[in-house]
């Protein structure tokens, strides 16, 4: 039986931009040839796609590194690099992308062939041949390439499902999901039989058609890590609809509504909210003669229950079923379709207020608080330290194997004041500067 991978830790490194060239037109009757540097190509980006014949994350187990390629360098007379074609690496559907540094969700893939970038590829350098200008026909100056986006990425994989059933091991979760759908676990009369979650497409008469999960077995301290319930508990995030499947026959002479509160208390563990989504508790097993006595019993602990630890909830809906002889059944399956429709419904319209307070947020974060050019530090041994991406950035696209284009970038410097702010800083002529690995003198 194949492993279930549903985490995996990656690191992408987009393409680097191609270096723009410095150059000049030499040929024979053209004597005024001038500046001739071609720009540099695109570097590569690096594309999640939805594969639907995916089902796990085990590819990334054994391939953990993924780097595009670079753009091709700028030419003479005026010839761009190539751009580098995009690495596009497929993922399965319901595939949670994560930036591991800044904790910020890149995307959530569900649908076949949804697209993310996950790692820009830098754009090319411009060539000399872009700096030519009335008082300086003849500029040796281009830019290196933009360097390509790194990122280490955490990918999780939430089982897409409209519905999912929970509850303790053997409880019969496994044959109710058999007997609704066409799906074909393995079903034991022993513990954690459910290695990997199942899924079935369920088809009721009178509604929609709807996917079924069937979740291994959770046990107490799940939330903690205990068995196998925590490796799976992300999954129920998914479900629109929560199916508590609980065991009226007693099995091993276990109290089924102690088992419900057991599982109740490690949902709430893990996610609060999980208690407001829509639930059906199914009594399964109720063709054995004890069942009725259990559930009467059942149904007036559940009351109180609510009472004393949720007044501001109400008790989900008690379907009594028998997944061995399919009595109830058929009822549970349609009143689980119209809750899964009408929170499909639900959840359009709320994602529909959020991308619009989204783009609200979006549009005044980057009005009102840009990222500043540079910050200032000092080490120990007095050297200052000059760091953030934009001077990184342009430091890094620099060229300064030509004396112009290092004037250039010097002037760049001051222009976003960060002469200023050294001597502000207290550094004098012949202090060192430094960033990321290059060091030069300061001059006032």
């Amino acid at each position: 039986m194949s492993t279930f991978y549903d985490y995996a830790k990656i690191k992408v490194k987009a393409g680097k931009g191609g270096d723009g060239m410095v150059a000049f037109l030499r040929e024979k009757y053209r004597p005024d040839g001038g500046p001739a540097g071609g720009d540099g190509g695109r570097g590569g980006d690096i594309i999640f796609k939805v594969d639907e014949g995916l089902r796990t994350l085990i590819d990334f187990r054994y391939n953990q590194h993924f780097k595009a390629k670079s753009g091709e360098n700028g030419m003479p007379k005026g010839q761009y690099g190539r751009g580098a074609e995009s690495l596009v690496v497929p993922v399965p559907p319901g595939t949670v992308v994560t930036d591991m540094d800044s904790q910020e969700v890149l995307g959530d893939l569900v649908e076949a062939g949804q697209e993310l970038v996950v790692a820009k590829g830098g754009r090319g350098g411009r060539g000399n041949i872009k700096f030519a200008t009335h008082n300086n026909p003849a500029p040796e100056i281009a830019e290196n390439g933009e360097p390509g986006q790194e990122r280490t990425l955490k990918l999780e994989l939430k089982v897409l499902a409209d519905a999912g059933l929970v509850g303790f091991p053997s409880v019969g979760k496994s044959t109710l999901l058999s007997v609704v759908s066409r799906a074909n676990p393995k079903i034991g009369d022993y513990h954690f039989t459910t290695l990997n979650p199942n899924l079935g497409v369920v088809t009721p008469k009178n509604q929609e058609e709807f996917v079924l999960a069937d979740l291994p077995g959770l046990i107490e301290g799940a939330s903690q890590g205990i068995g196998l319930g925590m490796q799976f508990l992300r999954h129920i995030e998914r479900t629109k609809v929560i199916l508590h499947v609980v065991d009226m026959g007693s099995f091993e002479n276990r109290d089924p509504f102690e088992d419900y509160v057991a599982i109740n208390k490690e949902l709430e563990a893990y996610d609060p909210a999980l208690l407001a989504r829509p639930t059906l508790i199914v009594a399964n097993k109720m063709d054995i003669p004890e069942g009725e006595l259990y559930l009467e019993e059942f149904q007036e602990k559940l009351g109180n229950y609510f009472k004393q630890n949720y007044p501001q909830l109400t008790p989900p809906a008690i379907f009594p079923i028998s997944a061995f002889t399919h009595k109830g059944v058929e009822a549970l399956m349609e009143e689980t379709a119209r809750l899964v429709e009408e929170e499909t419904l639900r959840l359009h319209a709320l994602q529909e207020e959020e991308k619009a307070e989204e783009k609200v947020a979006n549009y005044t974060e980057k009005d009102l608080e840009p990222e500043p050019y540079f910050e200032i530090n000092q080490d120990k041994d007095g050297v200052y330290v000059l760091s953030g991406a934009p001077i990184e950035r342009d430091f890094k696209m620099a060229n300064l194997e030509y004396h112009e284009s290092a004037l250039r970038f010097a002037r760049k410097l001051a222009y976003h004041g960060v002469d200023q702010a050294l001597s502000e800083h207290g550094a004098q002529a012949g202090d060192i500067v430094r960033i990321l690995d290059y060091e030069f003198e300061f001059m006032e």
